[in-house]
C-alpha cells in the first residue's frame, strides 16, 4: 500500500531521515532540468511538512534572484505568513551561494542541509563558512553530503548534455571555410 502522504511529498514520519527531504529537492532539481535550468532544488520543512519549495527559475523569469533557496523561503514565507521561519529547515541539493546564504540567515532559519559542495560558490564550506561567522548575528547549523553523490550527479549529467548541446549546435551552423570548398 502506497502512503498518500508520500505521493503528495508534503508530510513525512517525524523521525524521518535527511535523505527523505533531500530526496524532494532533488526532484525539485531535476523539474529545473527539465526546462533547461541549472538542476538545484530546495525544500523548506516546518514541522515534518513541507511548506516552501523552489527550483532554479533564472532563465525562465530572467532574474538572478530566482535562486531554488530564495523561492523556497518566499513560498514558506508566505505560508507561515512571516519572514522569521525560526522552526524550519532548509534542504538543498547544492551547497548555497553568498546570497542565498544570506536569505536563510535573514530568515532565521533553524538549519541548513545540502548534497553537494559548489567549490567555485559555495558560502557554508568550500569558500566562505557564512553559517558559523561570528560576525553576523545569526548562526545556524549546517549539515553538508547528503546525498552528496546523487546531487553532483544531476548536475555533472545537467553540464555535460549541455556541453554536448553546444557543440553540436556549433557544428550544425558552422559556415564551411574557403580551405573546405565553401
Amino acid at each position: 500500500m502506497v502512503d498518500d502522504d508520500f505521493m503528495n511529498n508534503s508530510h513525512a514520519h517525524p523521525s524521518a531521515p535527511d535523505e527523505f527531504y533531500m530526496e524532494l529537492a532533488l526532484a525539485e532539481a531535476k523539474g529545473a532540468a527539465a526546462k533547461g535550468e541549472v538542476p538545484v532544488g530546495a525544500v523548506v520543512v516546518w514541522q515534518q511538512e513541507v511548506i516552501g519549495r523552489g527550483c532554479n527559475r533564472r532563465e525562465e523569469r530572467q532574474n538572478a534572484l530566482c535562486h531554488a533557496e530564495v523561492l523556497a523561503i518566499e513560498a514558506a514565507s508566505s505560508r507561515l505568513q512571516s519572514w522569521r521561519l525560526t522552526d524550519c529547515d532548509i534542504y538543498v541539493t547544492l551547497e548555497p551561494c553568498i546570497m542565498c546564504v544570506g536569505a536563510i540567515l535573514q530568515a532565521r532559519m533553524r538549519r541548513l542541509v545540502f548534497g553537494c559542495l559548489d567549490p567555485k560558490a559555495g558560502a557554508v564550506e568550500s569558500l566562505y563558512r557564512l553559517c558559523d561567522d561570528e560576525r553576523l548575528n545569526h548562526r545556524l547549523p549546517a549539515t553538508g553530503g547528503v546525498m552528496a553523490t546523487d546531487c553532483a550527479f544531476l548536475l555533472a549529467d545537467f553540464f555535460r548534455r549541455l556541453r554536448h548541446q553546444k557543440n553540436h549546435v556549433q557544428t550544425a551552423e558552422r559556415w564551411p571555410s574557403p580551405v573546405e570548398g565553401a
